[in-house]
């Protein structure tokens, strides 16, 4: 996203722009994927990718020059994936076309079901299937035998789930279905959403970026809490009409949420100490300090108060621009922003080429400037400045913070609401606090059909947190007790999850800005960071900016389509009025004649 939006506004003001992805798509960890490019992306993560031999470009070199190599891996940043299918492989109805004998008990059919799951977590298809079982054979061992235990023993339940839900009308979506619909579905690799006054929607306003995306309210958000899905009111109407809270604690809400948008004396004297103390000591009950805390404030028990009330205040500043909460969220998924930005800057003259990557740099040895860069064809193309990504920067010359941080990341396809209601195109956040002491609190996106992110009958759901083991260690737990699988008990209210992903992601806010070993003018970017919000990427983008060109506005508005003046147009006005001109002293003339006469 940084080098998108960095692209968009150094062509803005009049720069070239040559934009070079090594990758098959844009956005690099930012991206969407249909569900069949996200099997793909799957295999090509498991496949052991062999070192590329280095090239040995130093005969380009001139004099006063010297290289410096980048790095060709492009898959350290993502780790631990593993893919599980709890759906049938075929529709139901084929499944009993198919079947030889036509009076095949029940018991065999759950057989047959169980055959077939097994293939499917076990063994490698020629299908697309493969793409999904590649990602379960390359696990661990203690990793494989859980997962085979989980298949095998909720296979059963599974098959006899879809014969009670062929009763009612309700039929079950196979995973035939989720590959032949593939093209629905818009998965992010990263899970974020826009504060409506955050630093992206200004941005797209400025820049008129906007008008490349449409955009969704977040319509509500939510909280787990003692086992069970509850609504957090937020604004005004919301705690009014809360079934929640008793009458004083809708009081006591308002009155603090109004106090919290000034800084007072009061709040001073907590700085430093806990919010949740603050949030004691103004007599709030556990109801109104959880929801203030996880929901609101969406901070630890440990987080100073100065920083707790910050998030509030962000919060409370975010709500009724666009709706009763503080979110928006791109139709067509994140992967959206970064490319609407990659077309403003193609309008205005940048260039972009995928499949292609740079092998080094060259550098001036007396200035410590990057002067050109060797591509992967041996083509020597020269440039003011160097803008890349963290992954292209040896470890040996990038500044990290030690230890490096992770996200775990956990992709679900349901096939309801984790909260029903009386509409379906809801789309929520969910807050869920830490489990247990040492547990990372998670954040939840559930996206509803009319994001355009997941085929209709389905929702799509995104878990994040920082990671403590694998994402499957982090996450697995957490989608057990909210959602039905078959490691799941005495959950049949709960949404059915039909098919899921884990995988570690590399936290982009463990990037040091200053300190890399690189020429002045490279600068590097750094994946997506582990914050709800867009902040570290447009700050990242803006500051890369104003060091190249300090004097220039950041992303000035583009014009509008009818505002434009093309040469074409202009020399044929100015033609026109030319020949105005012309008639009109023909005409004087003509009139000062007849005067004469």
């Amino acid at each position: 996203l940084a080098e998108s939006v960095v692209a968009a506004a150094f062509s803005r003001v009049g720069q070239r722009v040559l934009h070079v992805d090594r990758r098959s798509y844009y956005a690099a960890n930012w991206a969407s994927f249909t569900f069949t490019g996200l099997l793909t992306w799957i295999q090509q993560h498991h496949e052991e990718s062999q070192p590329e031999e280095v090239q040995d470009w130093s005969s380009l070199l001139e004099e006063g020059e010297e290289l410096i190599y980048l790095s060709h891996a492009d898959s350290a940043s993502i780790s631990n994936v593993q893919v599980f299918c709890f759906t049938s492989e075929e529709d139901e109805e084929e499944e009993a076309q198919s079947a030889d004998p036509p009076n095949t008990t029940e018991e065999e059919a759950a057989g047959a079901d169980e055959d077939a799951a097994k293939e499917t977590s076990e063994t490698e298809s020629a299908d697309s299937k493969e793409e999904e079982t590649k990602a379960s054979a390359e696990q661990t061992a203690d990793a494989e035998a859980g997962r085979q235990a989980s298949q095998t023993e909720g296979e059963e339940p599974t098959a006899s789930a879809a014969q009670s839900q062929s009763e009612p009308t309700k039929k079950k979506i196979s995973y035939a279905q989720l590959v032949k619909e593939g093209r629905r579905f818009n998965i992010d690799l990263v899970s974020k959403l826009m504060y409506s006054r955050g630093s992206l929607v200004d941005l797209l306003i400025k820049s008129n970026v906007s008008r490349y995306a449409e955009f969704k309210n977040v319509t509500r958000i939510l909280t787990y809490r003692h086992g069970k899905v509850e609504q957090v009111p937020c604004s005004r109407a919301d705690v009014f009409a809360s079934r929640q809270l008793s009458v004083v604690e809708k009081r006591k809400l308002m009155r603090f949420l109004t106090s919290c948008v000034e800084e007072t004396e009061e709040q001073l004297a907590y700085s430093g100490r806990p919010y949740l103390e603050f949030l004691c000591d103004q007599q709030l009950g556990d109801n109104l300090q959880h929801f203030l805390l996880h929901s609101i404030a969406m901070v630890t028990e440990d987080t100073p108060t100065e920083e707790g009330l910050a998030s509030t205040r962000h919060f409370l500043r975010c709500l009724g621009r666009y709706g009763n909460t503080p979110f928006l969220f791109p139709v067509y998924g994140l992967g959206e922003i970064p490319q609407c930005f990659c077309r403003m800057c193609a309008v205005f003259g940048g260039i972009y080429c995928l499949r292609h990557s740079v092998s080094c740099l060259l550098v001036d040895r007396d200035t410590n400037r990057c002067k050109a860069v060797i591509d992967s064809r041996g083509q020597r193309i020269t440039c003011s400045h160097f803008v890349v990504e963290d992954s292209y920067v040896g470890a040996d010359r990038k500044r990290v913070a030690t230890p490096t941080r992770f996200l775990s990341r956990a992709v679900l396809i349901t096939d309801s609401s984790i909260l029903p209601s009386n509409s379906d195109q809801q789309v929520s956040m969910v807050t869920v606090p830490p489990v247990a002491a040492g547990c990372p609190a998670v954040k939840m996106v559930e996206l509803c059909p009319s994001t355009m992110t997941c085929m209709p009958g389905t929702y799509l759901v995104h878990l994040t947190c920082q990671s403590v083991g694998s994402a499957y260690e982090d996450l697995s737990p957490l989608v057990t007790r909210m959602f039905r699988t078959p490691e799941s008990h005495d959950q049949e209210d709960c949404p059915s999850v039909l098919w899921c992903l884990y995988f570690n992601m590399a936290d982009g806010s463990g990037l040091e800005v200053e300190g890399h070993d690189l020429p002045s003018n490279v600068y590097v970017c750094s994946g997506p960071d582990g914050g709800l919000g867009h902040e570290h990427a447009i700050r990242q983008a803006e500051s890369i900016f104003q060091k190249v060109l300090p004097e220039e506005d950041f992303c000035p508005p583009a014009p509008n389509p009818e505002d434009i003046i093309y040469d074409g147009d202009n020399t044929s006005s100015s033609a026109a009025e030319e020949e105005k001109q012309e008639e009109q002293e023909v005409l004087e003339e003509e009139k000062q004649e007849q005067q004469e006469v």
